[in-house]
């Protein structure tokens, strides 16, 4: 009785774990994908990795670094996509790193903040600034869809491995 107790106890805090995760790849506050890739560890080894395995495992956690260089690149990406120079891109992924100290403002910020300062240092002007930063942003958002998907396809793996392929 006491193993039944454990074992389910495990789950749900494996389960937990995975929630919180996946809130955490869109709410900066929370370390979302190693919170997701710590969930689905602890499931996989209540279940003596019966079902997922050393191969899946190695796969999730590519993916969950994958989550790391998509938030970095983003505001850069975005930033180029709005006409930034060179010191823009490379000021919003100054901003985006810098930010991660600031909590939630200095993530949504950073990128922004980052893009114009460098566009200034560029010698541009303030419109062209503004706009490498207004690329820098919508670049954060959509990073933020791609993080999200990527955890999502954490859980598919993880969901598929453990219960379309079975013993």
């Amino acid at each position: 009785m006491d193993g039944d107790i454990a074992y389910w106890g495990l789950l749900v805090l494996s389960f937990l774990l995975v929630l919180v995760g996946l809130l955490g790849i869109v709410l900066p506050a929370i370390p979302g994908a190693p919170v997701l890739f710590a969930g689905l560890l602890l499931a996989a080894w209540v279940e003596g990795f019966a079902f997922v395995g050393p191969r899946t495992l190695a796969a999730l956690g590519l993916l969950a670094g994958l989550t790391y260089a998509v938030d970095f690149a983003a505001g850069a990406f975005g930033a180029s996509r709005f006409g930034a120079s060179r010191s823009g891109m490379v000021g919003a992924a100054l901003g985006a790193l810098v930010g991660l100290f600031f909590g939630l403002p200095g993530v949504l910020l950073g990128p922004f903040v980052g893009a114009v300062l460098g566009e200034l240092s560029a010698r541009r002007k303030l419109d062209e600034a503004g706009r490498a930063g207004i690329g820098a942003s919508l670049g954060l958002a959509l990073g933020a869809v791609a993080k999200l998907a990527l955890g999502v396809t954490m859980l598919a793996l993880f969901l598929f491995m453990r219960f379309a392929i079975g013993p």
